[in-house]
């Protein structure tokens, strides 16, 4: 064996013996593994060219049949590791882009065309065969299979221009114009995979979704507007009816604050007044919980106005119903806690309650002092909030029918929080022996009253206390404390 065909084998079984090793110990691709090719094929071209073997050109003095197998297999190498150097890049690209899944169609396109170059190379430089005989070929035996695979090609090339455009991504939620609705999970080569509302998986192809008209729902942004018409007896002017769906919005705690959520008049009649109540949501997941919320507020701003539904017989909630009074006794029906009183009882709190208005922006319990009534929120919408490290932390927005006061009248504890009025309020105020009393008479309703301090506490420590390991008390230690304040 000639002495420059051992040289040859001796370095180039360095090389290859090298990038195994490393192979082994780097065994997943990565930014490391891109390094090592780089270096493989800056090695690799050296050699070459250090043996006077030119990989881009064909040989045209004969060395010999071994030689030129060697060179043959050098080359083809060379060829194959400066592809796989370029389509790691492009594989790295998109990892660092943090857009791997979804630019993966474009990635395995990219891939191809760069192994299919590489493999033309080699056809022209290493086996000296005429290129455009070998493209001819494969060209009539790729219109033979493009006429076999017309439908799967369709989808293909859908799937390509659809990731080329960047219309969709994953994670992102979309509406086509056929009733599908989901979140992208996975874009491949034939089609897309959407995720419904219900969880289960919707797979529309790719020449399908092309024809389609595409509403994505998450751009610019993952929020999401919503809104919703109500209908009211034209028993009020349309001015207060806009004013109390305001409070409405300005009470509802799922809708964002920005933009500002806005009451359009849609039609005023005789018998009814069409109001739309327009808002922005944080996600299209949120959209049906918004929607129950508001609907009960509008229920309960509804009452507390002393307005009507327009399916409500004409009177059914007027001022001149029973007044203020009537009122008050439709919403103590409404609260949970009161729900196992009799009638009687519920009249005698009516009766001991006493009516406080209060402008907009005044405080109704100052942080770190000691209520001495449970109050119901009548009309109004009001705020607990207090300062933190980024500004104020809002802990709970309160509406008509709403109880506030309750940990200085349960417990005699101070209030953690400022409870301020965002709008003029109405409240009615319940003393503290007036509570007692109703609570010597019905043990029981110190349970409801324990749960709805339990939650308020809950959600108080969560925003206010997040990272300090302090335990919220739970339902039954807060009836305990609430019987042995009242020596019960």
């Amino acid at each position: 064996m000639p002495s420059v065909l051992t040289d040859v084998w001796v370095q180039f079984g360095l090389l290859f013996a090298a990038r195994g090793a490393v192979h082994i110990a780097l065994p997943k691709p990565g930014a490391r593994r891109l390094v090592i090719d780089c270096v493989f094929f800056a090695a690799l071209t050296g050699l070459l060219l250090w043996n006077d073997i030119l990989p881009y050109s064909v040989e045209e003095v004969d060395p010999g049949v071994a030689l030129r197998l060697v060179h043959g297999i050098l080359k083809s190498v060379w060829w194959l590791a400066g592809a796989m150097v370029l389509a790691n890049c492009a594989r790295v690209f998109l990892i660092l882009e943090h857009k791997p899944r979804e630019g993966r169609l474009l990635q395995d396109l990219v891939v191809a065309i760069i192994y299919v170059s590489a493999a033309l190379c080699i056809i022209a430089y290493v086996f000296s065969l005429p290129v455009r005989t070998v493209i001819a070929t494969s060209g009539v035996f790729a219109i033979v299979l493009g006429l076999a695979l017309q439908s799967t090609l369709n989808d293909v090339f859908s799937g390509i221009a659809l990731n080329l455009n960047r219309l969709l991504a994953v994670g992102d939620w979309v509406v086509l114009d056929h009733d599908v609705q989901g979140k992208v999970v996975e874009t491949n080569w034939r089609s897309t995979q959407f995720l419904n509302k219900t969880g289960d998986l919707v797979v529309v192809p790719n020449s399908m979704l092309a024809k389609s008209r595409i509403t994505n729902l998450s751009v610019p942004d993952m929020s999401h507007g919503a809104s919703l018409s109500v209908k009211m007896q034209a028993n009020a002017q349309p001015k207060a009816i806009a004013d109390t769906m305001h409070q409405v919005l300005l009470s509802s705690s799922e809708i964002l604050r920005t933009p500002s959520p806005s009451v359009s008049i849609l039609g005023l009649s005789r018998d009814c007044i069409e109001v739309e109540l327009s808002f922005r949501l944080p996600n299209l997941l949120s959209v049906a919980k918004a929607k129950n919320e508001i609907f009960d507020l509008v229920y309960r701003h509804s009452i507390a106005a002393g307005m009507s539904l327009a399916s409500d017989p004409p009177g059914e909630h007027s001022e001149n119903a029973g007044g203020e009074i009537d009122i008050l006794k439709r919403l103590v029906d409404m609260a949970p806690i009161f729900a196992n009183l009799s009638g009687d009882e519920k009249n005698a709190l009516v009766a001991a309650a006493e009516r406080v208005v209060l402008k907009e922006g005044a405080v109704i319990a100052k942080k770190g002092s000691v209520t001495t009534s449970l109050m119901i929120l009548a009309r109004g919408v009001a705020v607990v909030e207090d300062d933190g490290d980024e500004g104020r932390i809002e802990f709970a927005r309160l509406a008509p029918g709403d109880l506030l006061g309750e940990r200085g009248v349960l417990l005699g504890a101070e209030e953690v929080a400022d409870t301020k009025a965002l709008t003029d309020v109405t409240l009615y105020q319940i003393s503290r022996t007036d509570v007692a009393e109703l609570v010597r008479d019905r043990p029981a309703i110190a349970e409801d009253l324990a749960a709805l301090l339990s939650v308020r506490t809950k959600a108080e420590q969560a925003l206010h206390e997040a990272g300090q390991n302090q335990a919220a008390k739970t339902a039954p230690d807060l009836r305990m404390r609430i019987l042995r304040l009242f020596h019960l």
